[in-house]
């Protein structure tokens, strides 16, 4: 009988090495247009938190956007968002290319601005706040000054954003704006501020209110004090306000225009608007103004700027064009 060796044991299997993640290549070459290009998209993606929100920002589609965020993560070799249904969110490495991002762009702007001084010329972005429905007061100094800068300097990327006073106030101190426009700005050390016109505020009702169909006879500070108010800015004053005021009853606040009138048409307020927004619906029979011996308030405007190096010679000229068209 023949004997077969018994078979050897089976060999050991050799120890796996742990899985390591790899590690991007970096960045790689000289930072070209393109890459510019998709950091500009990436900020304002994470701006507004997301594709969608973007679209209007970017004037892209969302699938245009998700092909540049696709090609700069490539580019960079790095995750720089999550997005699905779970909604948007940077990552760690994201946050981390955005505050570099914000850094190159601010070094950008720097850079321009000292060219800009060393030539004598104007180039770059310039960002200028102004308050909801200022554009109701039709050509005032501020468009004609918009006209002359654009026109002396049409290499400036001219960008306006409209806000409430107290938002324009905070982009001014925060830096997000060269400059802006506001009422009765608050007096700081570093802001150098100049005054530009006049608006003139009158009282006005809804064809829903009480007072509509009374006789202006019969409307006296008595009966005004009857009625819920909108409060009115510290900004705006004259005596009869001013005597009047401690008598009313303020029951509702607007911060701006527009929203000051949706109370007033709901016929359960009373409130003061300028009187270019108002004549069109008093026109239409939607609002009444209420004279009481001639009651209306005046508001100024005015220019704010913060200096700094970055946009100096930007709002300095905008300034000077600014003060000569008023």
């Amino acid at each position: 009988m023949t004997r077969h060796p018994a078979p050897l044991p089976p060999k050991a299997a050799a120890p796996r090495a742990p899985a390591t993640r790899r590690k991007a290549d970096g960045f790689h070459g000289q930072v070209a247009e393109v890459d510019l290009r998709q950091l500009r998209v990436f900020r304002t993606v994470a701006e507004h938190g997301g594709f969608a929100a973007a679209e209007v920002a970017l004037g892209k589609s969302k699938s245009s956007i998700s092909i540049d965020i696709a090609a700069l993560e490539n580019r960079l070799g790095l995750r720089l968002c999550t997005r699905g249904r779970s909604g948007f969110a940077l990552t760690a490495e994201g946050r981390l290319v955005l505050e570099a991002t914000e850094t190159l762009f601010a070094d950008i702007t720097h850079f321009q601005q000292r060219i800009n001084e060393a030539s004598g010329t104007l180039t770059g972005r310039f960002c200028l706040y102004v308050p909801d429905n200022i554009q109701i007061h039709g050509e005032t100094a501020l468009v004609r000054a918009i006209e002359t800068f654009t026109t002396r300097y049409p290499a400036v990327f001219m960008d306006i954003r409209s806000t409430s006073t107290r938002e324009v106030e905070f982009a001014v101190l925060n830096g997000q704006a060269c400059a802006g426009i506001t009422l009765n700005p608050r007096h700081a050390p570093d802001v150098q501020t100049t005054a530009l016109f006049h608006e003139q505020l009158h009282l006005f009702c809804g064809r829903r209110h009480p007072l509509f169909n009374l006789p202006e006879s019969e409307i006296t500070p008595a009966i005004l004090a009857e009625q819920r108010m909108i409060t009115v800015s510290g900004a705006a004053t004259s005596p009869m306000w001013d005597r009047l005021r401690p008598h009313l009853n303020f029951a509702a606040a607007a911060e701006n225009v527009d929203s000051r009138a949706l109370l007033i048409l709901s016929g359960n307020y009373l409130g003061f608007l300028p009187e270019p927004f108002a004549l069109p619906l008093v026109h239409d029979g939607l609002l009444r103004r209420i004279v009481l011996d001639g009651l209306q308030l005046e508001t100024s405007f005015y220019f704010l700027a913060r200096p700094n190096p970055e946009t100096n010679l930007m709002h300095e000229t905008f300034r000077a064009i600014l003060e000569a068209a008023c």
